[in-house]
Formats: C-alpha cells, sequence, structure tokens
C-alpha cells in the first residue's frame, strides 16, 4: 500500500500475500491492520494499493475488481509482460466499475 498526505505518496507499506501465488493475491490482515494503524497515527491516508501482473498487462483481472473493497485508494497494477519495460497503470474501481486514471511518478 501506498500512504501519503493529499495526492503525493510518501510511505510504502509491502505487504506479504498470503497466497503465495503469481496470478493472485491477498493482504496479510496483521500486516494490513498494522499498516492502516501507522497511517492513522502519522496523519496519512492510502492512496493506492499495488500490485504486479507477472504473466499479463497491468490491467485489473476479474478477480482484482471483485476484491476492490476501498473506494478511495486508487489500484496500481504493474504489467510485466516485458520485463525490461513495466507497464504501470492506475485504476479507481467502485462497484465493479474500473475506470483508469492518471498519475505521476516520481524517481
Amino acid at each position: 500500500m501506498l500512504a501519503g498526505k493529499g495526492d503525493t505518496a510518501e510511505k510504502i507499506h509491502k505487504m506479504t500475500n498470503i497466497e503465495k501465488s503469481s496470478v493472485s493475491y491477498m493482504l496479510d490482515p496483521e500486516e494490513q491492520f498494522r499498516a492502516m494503524k501507522e497511517m492513522r497515527n502519522n496523519g496519512h491516508k492510502m492512496l493506492a494499493i499495488y500490485h504486479s501482473h507477472p504473466h499479463s498487462q497491468a490491467h485489473p483481472s476479474p478477480k482484482d475488481i471483485s476484491l476492490a473493497f476501498y473506494s478511495e485508494p486508487v489500484y496500481l497494477i504493474v504489467g510485466l509482460t516485458e520485463k525490461d519495460r513495466p507497464e504501470v497503470r492506475a485504476f479507481k474501481i467502485l462497484e465493479g466499475d474500473v475506470r483508469e486514471v492518471q498519475i505521476k511518478l516520481h524517481d
């Protein structure tokens, strides 16, 4: 998860994929709880949830859409079909509706 103030991510909260899969993910609930608590304590909000698609394009899968429980954060997907040129795309997912949004990446 990416956390920050306004529209700028200031902190990355890495999570364990408890499904241990390259085609599906589920965040570790304890890690997620700790990250949410830390965000609240630091005055941050959850700006994005990110994951990769190692074998497909950067577009939400049906499972990604069904697991999009949060309406505020952006869902960032990194497509790795071309390993030397990762594709990063961002989406707002609300009640099954998927809309791509523009983001600005900084080094």
